[in-house]
């Protein structure tokens, strides 16, 4: 083969790969900014394109102008020191306050950090043809083969990045990574594109790079972490953080788990009884007041977070079986490591996906409790709200069992909240989904977590109030939403039945968000 097209594949080869490790970085490295919602990658996916397409028609402008391959090496420079700006710049103003729609956001965001890079990157492949194409009988092959090896480095680059690179390297070490590929490119491939000068001046120019390159490492190329932090870790799944917290009146430090931008739970390491979320004190109030009837429990939790309920549970209730199922197998070892849950325990953790783990449970036996905790904030897993997997749940429940699950909007004004309600009572039929708050004016509410509880029979839930005012002989957590009032939220507020085909569930949380992150809608 001809060496010029072999230059010339291996360069567009390195330039697409790039590319691709970028996009698909750029989702993890602004989680914890702004949540992994379609949104986000819907504005990742769209401004890269757009990058990339005003990056050919730049670059075949360019080629003709300037058909030398000094051209090709400012380029690959260029575009390693765009790659270079992304860490820094996601720091800068990936948490600035702008004033507008949460979608807006997150399309201006990504653009002020992406579409440069993705532009400077885009301009290659036309420079690499125009370089490559000394023969018009022999256009077709070449231009083929180049755009093959394009092609192929971007599979790779995709595949290689999901696979392996982000839980290997993390996505700040990568984005550092390829910038220094492609200013090396720079050098290798660029024809000298420093020549007019003195070969003393390109050799301190390549050794300020590389320590420029390391400097910034240690600023940079550094998440930005609060001084409590003492645990940073990219996994397939999250950005994972621990802290140092102070729960019990600040007489005790405790540990918070942070899941992308989310503190997901808060534990102490030494009495797993201890619950700090209001939420899950409403949770061990549901299952005490289910246990004076029960004499085993059989629970399921879609969502392990930092296992602050299964431990609970485990202390509380001596032989229960308790299966956790929690996609992140890193988020499990934490837990283990760092979160006080021991070797020894008897709950399961199953690393897989929540659906996955219901669809193909059916030889598991059935559970008493089902408990839903999957939900996040910014980022709600939309397979896990729909109609269908309501119905793979049901089928897994006792006939008396709980589906138990939380999630974030407001009760008053929310979409989300709703539409879940209206899905479950299609599957549990209306009267067996109860709304539990934590205030009982619910305007007072506002935004903030409710817990949905769901089964296939009806309960006397006002028995649940008095059953637990009773055992405790204290004010409950859990405040009531009196069915007729429920109804009435029903036929007030918008709603939908979420299905497998159709499950908007970014643009119902939208609103709630921008309200509660102080965006503005217009």
């Amino acid at each position: 083969m001809n060496p010029v097209v072999v230059k010339a594949n291996i360069v567009v080869f390195i330039a697409s790969f790039c590319t691709l490790v970028i996009e698909l970085v750029a989702g993890r490295i602004m989680a914890p900014y702004v949540g992994v919602s379609l949104y986000t990658w819907t504005s990742i996916i769209g401004v890269v394109l757009a990058g990339i397409s005003i990056g050919a028609w730049v670059g075949g402008m360019l080629a003709d102008r300037y058909p030398r391959p000094a051209t090709l090496g400012w380029l690959l420079f260029l575009s390693g020191l765009g790659a270079l700006t992304i860490a820094p710049l996601t720091d800068l103003i990936g948490a600035a306050p702008l004033r507008t729609t949460l979608m807006l956001r997150i399309l201006l965001l990504t653009t002020a950090i992406f579409f440069l890079p993705s532009t400077l990157l885009g301009m290659i492949s036309p420079v690499v043809v125009k370089l490559t194409l000394d023969n018009l009988s022999r256009t077709g092959n070449i231009v083929g083969k180049i755009y093959a090896f394009s092609t192929l480095g971007s599979i790779i680059g995709t595949f290689a990045t999901g696979f392996f690179l982000i839980s290997w390297m993390g996505t700040r070490s990568i984005l550092l990574t390829m910038g220094g590929i492609l200013i090396v490119s720079a050098f290798v491939f660029g024809g000298g594109f420093l020549k007019r000068r003195a070969a003393v001046i390109s050799a301190a120019a390549v050794v300020s790079v590389s320590v420029f390159l390391f400097t910034v490492f240690g600023y940079a190329y550094r998440p930005l972490l609060d001084g409590k932090v003492y645990y940073y870790k990219e996994s397939d799944y999250f950005t994972i953080k621990l802290m140092k917290y102070p729960i019990k009146g600040g007489a005790v430090e405790g540990d918070a788990l942070i899941l992308d931008n989310l503190i997901h739970s808060i534990n102490d390491v030494n009495d797993p009884t201890f619950l700090d979320y209001d939420y899950i004190r409403i949770y061990e109030e549901l299952v005490s007041w289910q246990m004076e009837s029960r004499t085993s429990v059989d629970a399921l939790f879609i969502g392990g977070g930092g296992y602050t309920f299964p431990r609970c549970m485990e202390a509380q209730y001596p032989g229960a079986r308790i299966d956790v199922v929690e996609i992140d197998p890193e988020v499990t070892r934490v837990v283990h490591e760092c979160l006080g849950l021991p070797r020894t325990t008897s709950i399961r953790s199953f690393n897989e996906d929540g659906r996955w783990f219901v669809m193909n449970s059916r030889d598991r036996g059935r559970y008493d409790f089902i408990f839903g905790d999957a939900f996040n904030d910014l980022s709600i897993p939309y397979h896990l709200t729909t109609r269908e997997f309501a119905q793979q749940m049901k089928a897994l429940l006792k006939p008396d069992g709980f589906l138990i699950a939380n999630l974030i909007d407001s009760v008053t004004e929310g979409l989300f909240l709703p539409s879940y309600i209206r899905t479950l009572e299609d599957v549990f039929g209306k009267g067996n989904v109860n709304l539990l708050v934590l205030a009982p004016e619910l305007r007072r509410v506002g935004i903030a977590t409710c817990v949905v509880v769901a089964s296939p029979r009806t309960w006397d839930m006002e028995d649940f109030a008095r059953a637990t005012a009773a055992r405790t002989g204290r004010k409950m957590t859990a405040h009531l939403v009196p069915q007729e009032k429920l109804q009435e939220i029903l036929r007030d507020r918008p709603s939908v039945v979420l299905t497998d085909d159709c499950v908007p569930v970014d643009n119902l949380t939208a609103p709630i968000f921008e309200a509660r992150y102080g965006y503005k809608r217009k």
